[in-house]
């Protein structure tokens, strides 16, 4: 038995270890690595920085890997097992499925503590050094961004325009300033600049020299020796306005939580108000408190119910990889693939309904779990009955 255990478990981590490769380089090219490619191949950026920026995206890629590269193993493996009559012979030595596949669900069991670990903890703070890197990438070369005569929208509410480029010295700069309905207000043309980045602060700044300047709202022109003027990438926009609540660790969000519940707790009863009029009161803070708290409820959902996805995924993976009886890798990936997009249909589903407290939205977070392990668990009974 213990030479069965060994053979199974070093065949699924094998098998492990190349699926969560793949979809590692896979997630690291669709999360991130495509800001950061077109500078390193354009000769803007070094190869140091898309080195930091694969360490970092690691952490986080592999909290979605792992669960899937467990999914994979599985029907891979106990496919091959069964397509090689390997099951057979254990059949006839009088083993039981259980006993068979009881070091894989303890592996499974390891596999969701590390991604617990990486979800609630390591992938946020990666994450967010991640996206403060390329801000900080976006502003400290700034002046890489900028193409020679094209106009350039790449600055909220501006349009840019650059006659030529000689590394950070600019020459005939147009500036355009765009209104609500974006129409232009105003427009400044200077004949040299130099781009100063600001990297504290996240900006650029255009140090313009013999400058004009045109009012179009009030019709009316002026002329500077030298202004700074001051633009903001895009890119800087995600990282200016806060950590998002995807890209919180556990403990924040935690914090978050608390912090919300108390502000909804905090209001006062009417003076003088009626009996009704108090329970009405109640009413609207019970619901203000959901709307507030539920965003936040349901992003602590996410990462507790997602680090557990490998039991379930392993659980259904083991009998599913049996009945097909293939050791063709394309069939045991393609039905990894079917099973992971159920999965995530959830998942999408209720993230989507975080602002409709009234339909439990972090409660649809662990139905595919439950579903996943519920079947799974059947469906192992009933192999394990025929076996």
């Amino acid at each position: 038995m213990r030479t069965l255990h060994l053979y199974l478990t070093r065949q699924v981590l094998a098998t492990l270890g190349m699926t969560v490769l793949t979809c590692t380089f896979v997630l690291l090219l669709a999360n991130g690595l495509k800001d950061i490619l077109p500078l390193v191949i354009s000769g803007q950026a070094p190869l140091t920085l898309i080195a930091q920026a694969i360490l970092l995206l690691i952490p986080f890629v592999l909290a979605y890997a792992l669960p899937v590269g467990m999914l994979a193993a599985t029907l891979l493996v106990f496919g091959r097992f069964s397509a090689d009559q390997e099951l057979t012979a254990v059949r006839a030595s009088g083993v039981s499925l259980v006993a068979v596949s009881t070091p894989i669900l303890l592996l499974s069991g390891v596999v969701s503590c590390l991604a617990a670990f990486l979800n609630m903890q390591v992938a946020p703070q990666c994450r967010v050094a991640f996206l403060d890197l390329v801000v900080r990438t976006g502003v400290e070369r700034a002046s890489t961004f900028i193409a020679e005569d094209r106009f350039m929208d790449d600055f909220p509410g501006y349009v840019l325009y650059v006659g030529r480029k000689r590394d950070t010295n600019l020459e005939e700069v147009l500036i355009y300033k765009l209104g609500t309905n974006r129409g232009i207000e105003s427009l400044l043309h200077a004949a040299r600049a130099q781009v100063v980045p600001d990297v504290p602060n996240q900006r650029v700044i255009f140090r313009l020299q013999d400058v004009n300047y045109n009012d179009f709202l009030v019709w009316r022109d002026y002329h500077f020796g030298e202004k700074d003027f001051v633009l903001e990438r895009k890119v800087s926009t995600q990282s200016r306005r806060g950590v998002d609540l995807s890209d919180m660790t556990f403990q924040d969000l935690a914090e978050k939580l608390d912090e919300l519940e108390k502000l909804a707790g905090s209001a006062k009863p009417l003076p003088g108000a009626t009996t009704e009029q108090l329970r009405q009161q109640k009413r609207q803070l019970q619901s203000l408190k959901a709307d507030l708290t539920m965003p936040v409820l349901v992003q602590i959902h996410r990462q507790v119910a997602f680090s557990f996805a490998s039991i379930g995924f392993t659980l259904i993976g083991i009998p599913l990889g049996i009945r097909t009886h293939r050791r063709e890798t394309s069939a045991g990936v393609a039905m990894a693939l079917v099973l992971v997009l159920l999965y995530y249909a959830f998942v999408i589903l209720g993230q989507a309904l975080q602002n409709r407290p009234d339909l439990g939205p972090h409660l649809i977070l662990w139905a595919p779990n439950f579903l996943f392990q519920t079947v799974g668990a059947v469906l192992l009974w009933r192999a394990n009955r025929g076996f």
